[in-house]
């Protein structure tokens, strides 16, 4: 027998790995048999994601005292409770299958947290079961406030607080929602499509709308930019 024929082909020197997209697709096949380890490893797949989800939808009054591990941990068990309906609540998409379960678990910890503020509380969440527009646009202000140097002057603060509250008002709840899915949540744009149930083509045109109309609203906001010396 040659050398060439008692070896096997080799396309690489290194043994292939297999693709992320693989690797979800056999996890997928085993959660659909019931699986619940193959659900924890998507789960943890997606980790990172959802927690950035978590981060940016926190509402400002608990920041600090909510832990992010805590919400997952909660909607984790959600989702193992939900694994019989895998098959037909995930069949779009398994990300946004656990996203919609995080989404529930922090709106119901909304609920519980800011029960005293009975208006806040039932303002968290739309008729159509995702973030209310009064929620995002508070996520939206609280996240750009912070990501320009923040003045030492308390007043001066809650006075840009409120003129940024004010132009983000400007802008639609759906310009707004897709600024928070796109921008800050970071989803794709078929996620974002699917979220908002529109085609990918209308999220797409909306995004780039809205970020155009964002920026020319920040830069009318000049102050935003630069504490007094």
């Amino acid at each position: 027998m040659s050398e060439t024929s008692a070896n096997p082909p080799q396309k690489n020197s290194k043994t292939a790995k297999p693709s992320p997209t693989e690797v979800e697709t056999g996890l997928i096949n085993r959660v659909i048999r019931g699986d619940t380890a193959a659900l924890a490893e998507l789960f943890s797949i997606y980790r990172p994601r959802l927690w950035r989800m978590v981060h940016f939808r926190l509402h400002p009054r608990l920041q600090g005292r909510v832990d992010a591990d805590d919400v997952l941990q909660d909607a984790w068990m959600k989702a193992v409770d939900r694994i019989d309906h895998f098959l037909r609540d995930a069949s779009r998409s398994c990300f946004i299958w656990f996203r919609m379960i995080v989404s529930q678990t922090m709106i119901e910890l909304h609920r519980r947290h800011l029960g005293a503020d009975k208006r806040t509380a039932t303002r968290e969440v739309s008729i159509h079961g995702g973030w209310g527009a009064d929620s995002t646009s508070s996520a939206l202000a609280f996240h750009l406030l912070g990501s320009f140097s923040s003045p030492s002057n308390a007043a001066l603060r809650a006075e840009r607080a409120k003129q940024l509250d004010a132009a983000l008002q400007t802008l639609s709840d759906i310009d707004r929602e897709v600024l928070a899915l796109r921008h800050f949540e970071e989803l794709s744009n078929r996620e974002t499509a699917l979220v908002l149930g529109m085609s990918e083509q209308a999220a797409s045109a909306r995004y780039i709308r809205a970020l155009g109309r964002l920026k020319v609203m920040l830069e009318a906001l000049p102050e935003m930019g630069n504490d007094p010396k």
